[in-house]
């Protein structure tokens, strides 16, 4: 009966890491394409010296 219950217990973390990962990858997606239309949109804007980052 424990070797059930570890099994299962098992599966749901494996599960809930799945999860979490996929959600991670999705979110670091639409950073990715945030950051991309800030670029392009910061030089089309031209004008003074061009940089790739804000700070």
């Amino acid at each position: 009966m424990i070797g059930l219950i570890a099994v299962l217990l098992l599966a749901v973390l494996l599960f809930g890491i799945g999860f979490a990962v996929k959600v991670v990858w999705w979110v670091a997606l639409a950073v990715l394409v945030v950051w991309l239309l800030g670029f392009v949109f910061r030089a089309a804007e031209g004008g003074g010296r061009r940089r790739w980052y804000r700070w």
